[in-house]
């Protein structure tokens, strides 16, 4: 396409790490497709994530074409410890008052789009913000522009979770016989026979009323039909039906632009085996120092065969029980399968502090290593770097959805352990409409067996029969979906390479170009 460069759109993340990387490779892909002008904007502290991701790519913001604007704002005007900007460096119980904090940014916000429009004599041509910051549409109808929310997950979850907030429809659940003292509902929008299930919910969830202030925020703050579109961070042949549920929830156009992933991770696994610096993975992370560097933890991953490693991350700010770490800790050990395991403190304690070895079976880390059966990564690890080398075999996640992404791309079917937000929704796409996934645990409230992990467990590993064959060659077909849709080879393109292309049109036929 060509340079649109004299046109400004103005980004608004939702002050999260797995909000703020996928919004960043958002820009940097608009900037591909058609040269804007870009501008994120945020608080101070989330600045700094952004800069330090940007770096991480090997780019100076000067000169990516991406500028970063401060919105001003102080965390103990909102009850809100220091540096408490994002939702990576707090407790759950402050995370809501982070959420209730956001729609404080409107007034500088606003600001800044009438220095743009002034600045410039025409405002921007459009606005892209998180669902969580459904204000934005009213900043933009002031200015004459529009706003397009930014779904940083995918169509099924997302759409079960604004469905969700909207109507409550827990409230009307009934007995059934599902999980122990989990209870029945439908989800309006989605198709009558698709039941879920109260345990799929997170408790404040599971406590909305309506009244309560998780439900007065995000059924006044969500942006749900009032905004002229929404960009998804997904690929449409692999969520038809989460597609379709959330365009007639919005009633708006819906462009399925994803899911974005760094250039490296769409080579071939074998390829990217002995990654060095140089292969387009290492470096392009969020900026975050990990416990254990890219070359240490592929050096640990060549020692094993092809698709016999489990692979377990909780993502960047959740963590499970001391009970049931304990549990998958035993599990693990049992299936004498190889492990790589992201490790931080349990619910309960400082997750940014010191592990503590009474956390796990006695000696387990040293025997593991030991053996050379497991590996612990403390805090945080190169999760890229990870799913491309080819011994990883099954992915224990949150499923929070940009890891799930990044395991799909790989063909690498996943465990899943929901624990958070929309995770239980995008748990059980992955099982029953992607078939890719089994769950071993709901929540960190839920007790769990060893013999419970050891039989999960084993069953994903194994590849040749039954339910691992079975979900290999599903997560297989949508690697081939997902990369398929985002080939650009001899001018024909990918769904989701169309879907940008479709998008910047018609943002641009707004301003009769």
């Amino acid at each position: 396409m060509a340079s649109n460069s004299e046109h400004h759109i103005v980004m608004l993340p939702f002050m999260a790490q797995g909000h703020l990387i996928p919004f960043l490779a958002l820009a940097r892909k608009l900037q591909e497709t058609a040269a804007f002008k870009i501008t994120i904007a945020s608080t101070p502290l989330n600045l700094q994530y952004l800069r330090s991701a940007i770096v991480a790519q090997g780019l100076e913001e000067q000169s990516c074409g991406i500028r970063l604007a401060a919105l001003p704002f102080n965390p103990a005007d909102h009850g809100l410890p220091p540096n408490g900007e994002n939702t990576e460096a707090l407790a759950l119980k402050d995370i809501g008052r982070l959420f209730s904090a956001s729609t404080w940014l409107e007034s500088p916000f606003r600001d800044l789009v009438s220095e743009i429009t002034v600045r410039e004599g025409k405002p921007p041509v459009c606005i892209i913000s998180d669902i969580f910051m459904g204000w934005a549409n009213r900043v933009a109808e002031g200015f004459g522009s529009v706003n397009v929310n930014f779904c940083t997950g995918g169509c099924y979850g997302y759409a079960a979770y604004v469905s969700f907030w909207v109507h409550l429809p827990h409230r009307s659940a009934k007995d059934d016989n599902g999980p122990v003292g989990a209870k029945e509902f439908s989800m309006p929008g989605f198709p009558e026979s698709t039941r879920f299930h109260t345990s799929q919910l997170h408790p404040f969830m599971r406590a909305g009323n309506g009244s309560d202030s998780w439900s007065l925020f995000f059924r006044h703050n969500l942006a749900i039909s009032n905004s002229f579109g929404w960009l998804c961070n997904t690929v449409q042949e692999i969520e038809p039906t989460g597609f379709q549920v959330l365009r007639n929830i919005s009633k708006s156009p819906v462009w399925c632009i994803g899911p974005l992933l760094p250039p490296g991770m769409l080579k071939t696994r074998e390829s990217l085996s002995d990654l060095s610096p140089v292969s387009g993975l290492i470096g392009r992370n969020s900026g975050r120092e990990p416990g254990l560097s890219p070359e240490k933890c592929i050096e640990w991953l060549n020692k094993h065969p092809e698709e016999s490693v489990l692979y377990i991350s909780f993502g960047s700010q959740n963590t499970i029980s001391p009970s049931q770490m304990m549990a998958l800790a035993l599990g693990l050990e049992d299936t004498q399968k190889p492990f790589l395991w992201v490790i931080r403190p349990p619910i309960g304690f400082d997750t940014k502090g010191d592990f503590q070895p009474e956390w796990l079976p006695e000696g387990f880390e040293e025997r593991m290593g030991k053996k050379g059966q497991g590996k612990l990564v403390h805090s945080w690890a190169p999760q890229l770097e990870i799913l491309c080398h080819r011994s990883v075999g099954a992915f224990l996640s949150h499923c929070g959805w940009n890891s799930v992404m990044e395991s799909l791309s790989q063909g690498i079917p996943l465990i899943g352990w929901p624990l958070a937000a929309e995770q239980g929704f995008n748990s059980k796409m992955l099982m029953e409409e992607m078939g890719v996934s089994v769950e071993l645990c709901r929540g960190n409230q839920s007790s769990i067996s060893r013999e419970e992990v050891k039989s999960v467990i084993e069953r994903v590993l194994d590849k040749e029969e039954g339910k691992g064959k079975e979900m290999k060659n599903n997560a297989v077909k949508i690697m081939e979906l997902i990369r398929r849709a985002l080939k650009e080879d001899n001018g024909a393109k990918g769904s989701s390479v169309q879907a940008m292309d479709d998008f910047v049109t018609t943002i641009l036929g707004r301003t009769n170009v």
